[in-house]
């Protein structure tokens, strides 16, 4: 997020030079663990909008000689490629930024500071919230329980060391 690596992502920004970034899986190469962005670069993407991608958690690691390297299988390959071609935007794998957003966010080319944090809301009854609370606290009781019990059995035994030494 800085140094020479931010400077050449400002002046593609700055110069509207980007057409999409593509986030790799780690170990794309074999004989490197750094994590690989692809990008794509159109000077006529003026007053475009930046597909960003995040393929890194496809891909299968395989052993390569002494090392690991991921291999993207072809129907990882044709989602990737049909995805950005289309300008795609798919829930945590690929979104439409504006360079402007870009600015704003430090000019992080990396999809996943982009998308859209999901809370998950269950509609549940207050008889069914109540049960949830007693199970909770009966399993906790247990727990307690087999702590407690768990630390007698070690006294126990740290006791039949000390008397047999």
């Amino acid at each position: 997020q800085s140094g020479i690596e931010k400077t050449i992502r400002q002046r593609i920004i700055d110069k509207k030079w980007l057409r999409g970034v593509i986030s790799m899986p780690s170990n794309i190469f074999a004989n490197t663990g750094t994590n690989v962005s692809v990008l794509f670069i159109d000077k006529s993407n003026q007053n475009g909008e930046v597909l960003l991608m995040d393929a890194s958690k496809m891909g299968t690691k395989v052993k390569v000689g002494k090392n690991q390297k991921t291999v993207l299988s072809p129907d990882e390959l044709k989602t990737i490629f049909e995805t950005f071609t289309n300008n795609e935007v798919i829930d945590d794998f690929s979104i439409l930024v504006t360079y402007d957003q870009i600015k704003e966010k430090n000019y992080s080319f990396s999809a996943g500071q982009y998308f859209d944090v999901k809370i998950e809301y269950v509609d549940i009854t207050q008889e069914e919230y109540e049960k949830m609370i007693d199970d909770f606290n009966n399993d906790f009781a247990k727990y307690v329980e087999e702590t407690t019990q768990f630390q007698i059995e070690i006294r126990e035994v740290l006791k039949e060391l000390k008397i047999n030494e």
